[in-house]
């Protein structure tokens, strides 16, 4: 009933079923990175008007990175987010996920012929530098870097004691 098998060579261990046990797949989890569809959509749209120095707002939370660029009179020109290019859940407030958006804005605002940015940031996320380091490394000159940040000077008033 058992077959011998021949000696076994250097490299000849594949002819053999005993040795082959087949091709090991491997399932990759979606949501990873960026969704390469969504970020070819938003290249698609770029504004007509061509400007040469601009304002990009930084909204950071925990939850979500949102860039916006406006002009100097705060018109909205090009704006992205990270769930806009697929970031999914948790994933979205990633400083990663920021740097994304930012080189996707950078790269629509090069087309559009912006060359100095004023900063304006907002939020306490993890995505704050982040988007300021990918966008100053698309070679983008900044004027003014600033951190607008509400902070409450007193904040609401304070609930009433229980009474038990």
């Amino acid at each position: 009933m058992s077959e011998e098998l021949p000696a076994a060579e250097e490299g000849d261990w594949k002819r053999h079923k005993i040795w082959h046990m087949g091709k090991k797949r491997i399932i990759k989890k979606g949501g990873g990175g960026v969704d390469q569809s969504l970020t070819a959509r938003s290249m698609g749209r770029l504004p007509r008007k061509k400007m040469t120095n601009g304002i990009l707002h930084i909204q950071s939370t925990y939850n979500n990175t949102i860039l916006s660029l406006t002009d100097e009179n705060g018109n909205v020109v090009i704006s992205s987010s990270a769930g806009a290019l697929g970031f999914k859940g948790a994933k979205k407030g990633t400083p990663f996920a920021a740097s994304k958006v930012a080189e996707l804005v950078a790269d629509k605002a090069k087309m559009v012929g912006i060359k100095e940015i004023s900063v304006m940031i907002k939020g306490i996320g993890a995505g704050r530098e982040a988007a300021i380091r990918s966008f100053a490394a698309k070679g983008l000159d900044f004027v003014s870097i600033k951190d607008v940040t509400p902070v409450p000077h007193n904040g609401p008033r304070p609930p009433k004691p229980r009474r038990v």
